[in-house]
C-alpha cells in the first residue's frame, strides 16, 4: 500500500495536530518525541508517513506532490498563493490578519493618498489593497519586529497576523482593518485528492470527528 504523506508545520501548530490525530486514532510513530532528530515518521499498519516542515514551505511540498496532505495556517495559504485544495478549518491556531497602525493613520487609509505599508506578507497586503480596496501603496517585505516601523517612521501601517494585540496596545498602535480571519487549515495536492479520495476522505472525515467529539 502506498504512503499517504502529510507534511506538518513545526511547532504549536505540529503539537495540536498530532494531538488530533492521536484523537482520530492515527498515531505518528514517533512524531511528537521533541528529542528525536528523524525526519519522517512512519505509521505501517495504517500507510501514513509524518514529516515536519516550516509553515512556508508545507504548501510547496504539498503543490508539487511530495505530501499528499498539510496542514498550515491559511495567512500562509495566502502568502504562498499555491494550487491546492483547502479542504478543511481545525479551528486552532486561530487569529486576525490586520492592517495596524496608529489611530492617527485611520483617516490616511480611507484617503486614498499613497502610503508604505511593513509587513511579512507582501503578497496578502498586495491582494488587500490593489484587488479589494483599490489602492495603490507602497509595500516594503520585513522579516523582525513588524510593530517598529510605523513607530520609527519606516512606513504609516503594516499588515500583520494580530492574536492579542497586546504588543500593538504596549507600543500606542492599534487595529485599523481586518484583511481577514486565520487558522489551522488541512490542504490537499490535486492529483492525490483524485486518485487516492477514498483514502483522504476517510482521513479527513476521522478528524472532523474528532474535532467534533
Amino acid at each position: 500500500m502506498r504512503y499517504l504523506t502529510i507534511a506538518l508545520t513545526k511547532g504549536r501548530l505540529a503539537e495540536k495536530t498530532l494531538a488530533l490525530f492521536e484523537k482520530a486514532g492515527i498515531t505518528s510513530g514517533g512524531a511528537d518525541d521533541k528529542d528525536t532528530r528523524k525526519l519522517v515518521f512512519t505509521n505501517e499498519e495504517m500507510g501514513v508517513r509524518f514529516f515536519m516542515a516550516k509553515g512556508p514551505d508545507v504548501p510547496t511540498y504539498v503543490a508539487y506532490g511530495a505530501a499528499d496532505i498539510g496542514i498550515v495556517g491559511r495567512d500562509t495559504i495566502l502568502e504562498e498563493g499555491r494550487k491546492l485544495y483547502e479542504v478543511l478549518d481545525l479551528g486552532y491556531g486561530a487569529c486576525r490578519m490586520c492592517i495596524c497602525g496608529p489611530e492617527s493613520a485611520r483617516q490616511m487609509l480611507a484617503s486614498g493618498d499613497l502610503f508604505r505599508v511593513a509587513t511579512k506578507y507582501p503578497n496578502i497586503a498586495k491582494d488587500y489593497f490593489l484587488n479589494r480596496k483599490h489602492q495603490t501603496v507602497e509595500i516594503i517585505k520585513m522579516s523582525g519586529s513588524i510593530e517598529l516601523a510605523p513607530i520609527v517612521g519606516l512606513s504609516e501601517v503594516i499588515c500583520d497576523i494580530v492574536e492579542t494585540g497586546t504588543t500593538l496596545r504596549e507600543n500606542g498602535l492599534t487595529v485599523l482593518e481586518e484583511v481577514c480571519k486565520i487558522s489551522a487549515r488541512v490542504v490537499v495536492n490535486q492529483v492525490s485528492m483524485k486518485m487516492y479520495s477514498d483514502r483522504i476522505s476517510q482521513l479527513i472525515n476521522g478528524l472532523k470527528e474528532a474535532l467534533e467529539a
